[in-house]
């Protein structure tokens, strides 16, 4: 068992176990090419992700028509939400994650799964990658009136789980994410290679790694 009291581990999703932002800038822009508007660019889309679906819809509204019409919103957030259920052709598995899975359930540990990615879309995520049955909690943007930051969504993995918030560490790679585990008091693991808008050194971290080959190690540390 990995040391320091530590009985589960719960992962965000897109950015931090999987590279998802192609297949996401591929949904965005065939719901803009629907609607008749301009298209966004893959770094345009990339900024947009990480405080779920509906606020990706709104900044992707708002890069391309200036504002947010709130009956335009709820339908270009139905479709994109049509297009993000099917779109996985260019998603990839980061570097090693399979292995680190593999061991973490070896030690013991629990895994949940807490994500602003609509339930829909990472239900059908884990079924294409195979990870139906990995995570025995798992939680996304919508499961509950309330997403990442707010506590609450991660809280509620836990319970899932059964453990409490000193018997776990939440891998992700955002300040969403950051935040998120701050406030629900949870040791926070940062990936560096994700999706995060600033410098590292600016989100509150227990550790940092670049690499999954080492997060098994880097966690019995935390003893």
């Amino acid at each position: 068992m990995t040391g320091g009291g530590l009985r589960a581990v719960v992962f965000d999703l897109d950015g931090t176990l999987i590279d998802s932002a192609p297949d996401i800038w591929r949904a965005a822009n065939a719901v803009l090419d629907e609607a008749g508007l301009q298209q966004v660019s893959f770094e345009q889309s990339r900024g947009f992700i990480g405080r779920g679906a509906r606020v990706f819809v709104e900044r992707m509204e708002r890069a391309v028509t200036g504002g947010n019409e709130a009956a335009r919103t709820d339908a270009l957030h139905a479709r994109f939400l049509h297009h993000y259920e099917r779109a996985h052709e260019n998603t990839r598995i980061y570097p090693y994650v399979p292995e680190m899975l593999a061991a973490l359930g070896a030690q013991g540990l629990a895994l949940g799964l807490c994500t602003n990615k609509p339930i829909a879309p990472t239900r059908a995520a884990l079924r294409v990658l195979g990870w139906d049955g990995v995570f025995a909690s798992v939680v996304g943007g919508d499961t509950l009136p309330v997403s990442k930051p707010d506590p609450a969504p991660l809280l509620a993995v836990l319970e899932g789980l059964g453990v409490t918030p000193v018997s776990v560490v939440y891998i992700g790679d955002s300040e969403t994410d950051a935040e998120t585990a701050m406030r629900a008091r949870i040791r926070f693991g940062l990936f560096t290679e994700g999706y995060r808008h600033g410098p590292v050194e600016a989100m509150a971290h227990a550790f940092r790694f670049d690499s999954y080959q080492g997060l098994p190690d880097a966690l019995g540390r935390l003893a």
